[in-house]
């Protein structure tokens, strides 16, 4: 399996390329406003099972998730790569640099991302709640699901307009595809990286809203270092992008890139 994406050719072809990974109900249109800012990189922009020009591809794990990501990579020609991933996009890129065969991996910056549920009560409810989700992108109005969805407590800093706006953009989303992709990748099936990822050879970042608490607290648990976007919430690369493209380069200026 290989993934819709999309290639953008970067000024510098010695730079590892940027492969972007979007969240549950995006596509590669998110990174569209940041993609500039990163002009000199060769960059990939994914579209996950479910979504984009992907809707049409079913999986059933992260390992199957993972693998069609390595044989996006591959098909793209991509040997050393940097892997940004927001939400459920930055789960899966964490799950691939868990994974010992990542050799090509030059580093890992996630936003908004959990590194994995550790009690099975919390895995159980995990569990129900995203197979409430599907059932009901399954079953009911999509508009109607994605406004409940957006009132959910890690979004409360989006104002009623952003609401509304990202409730039309993902409408035209396929629900029976979305509701595969969320319970193939519920958190409640998802392994705890919090070991692998402490022993990490690559660089490894986490960027967060300033007014996301729940990920403000779950970045404090891990062994990476946090940059926070002044006044953005969960979605910060969406709310702020210019300021996010900033923290991003501040970054990769570390490591000579």
């Amino acid at each position: 399996m290989i993934l819709h994406a999309a290639p953008h050719s970067g000024h510098c072809s010695t730079l590892p390329h940027i492969v972007w990974l979007h969240g549950f109900l995006g596509s590669h249109h998110e990174w569209q406003a940041l993609k500039p800012h990163f002009s000199d990189w060769p960059q990939l922009c994914v579209d996950l099972p479910g979504h984009g020009g992907s809707t049409d591809l079913h999986v059933q794990s992260f390992a199957e998730v993972d693998n069609a990501l390595r044989n996006t990579l591959k098909h793209h020609g991509i040997n050393h790569y940097w892997l940004v991933g927001y939400s459920l996009g930055g789960r899966i890129a964490m799950y691939h640099a868990s994974q010992a065969e990542s050799k090509g991996l030059r580093g890992l910056v996630v936003e908004g991302s959990h590194p994995g549920l550790i009690s099975g009560a919390d895995r159980e409810a995990r569990a129900l709640n995203d197979a409430r989700w599907a059932q009901r992108l399954m079953h009911e109005d999509i508009q109607t699901v994605l406004n409940d969805w957006y009132q959910q407590p890690v979004f409360r800093s989006l104002s009623r307009a952003q609401r509304t706006d990202l409730v039309a953009l993902r409408a035209q989303n396929n629900p029976e595809t979305l509701a595969r992709m969320l319970e193939a990748t519920s958190l409640s099936r998802q392994p705890d990286l919090r070991e692998p990822l402490g022993q990490l050879a690559a660089p490894f970042h986490f960027i967060c809203g300033e007014r996301d608490e729940k990920f403000r607290a779950v970045a404090a648990e891990l062994n990476c270092s946090l940059a926070l976007i002044s006044g953005a919430g969960h979605n910060a690369h969406r709310e702020a992008p210019a300021a996010f493209s900033s923290a991003l380069l501040t970054l990769f200026r570390q490591y000579d890139l």
